[in-house]
């Protein structure tokens, strides 16, 4: 058979279903920090849909829950673990214009 006369054909791989990452009895709630700490990133940022694999209704829930838990101070808004430290090269040094009096 000449390559350019040969068709496609689909592999056949077996795809393992995934579970879901919400189960059914997990109520999605700004209290279950155990649960919406999956859907978090260590910035703090909150995953996409894509990622995360979750059904549209469920992602709106999760965002929901996410930013209560955030005013009510159960989450940080940002998660820096290091502190930006000042070096010498930001620092401001005096200005050696002469000043117009």
């Amino acid at each position: 058979m000449d390559k350019s006369k040969r068709t496609f054909l689909k592999s056949k791989r077996s795809f393992r279903k995934r579970l879901p990452p919400i189960q059914s009895g997990d109520r999605i709630d700004y209290k279950n920090m155990s649960l919406i700490s999956r859907f978090i990133s260590e910035q703090g940022k909150i995953l996409s849909r894509r990622v995360n694999r979750l059904t549209l209704k469920q992602q709106r829930l999760i965002t929901i829950a996410i930013k209560q838990a955030r005013i009510l101070s159960l989450l940080p808004f940002l998660n820096n673990e290091k502190q930006f430290e000042r070096t010498e090269s930001t620092t401001r040094t005096p200005s050696f214009r002469a000043r117009k009096r």
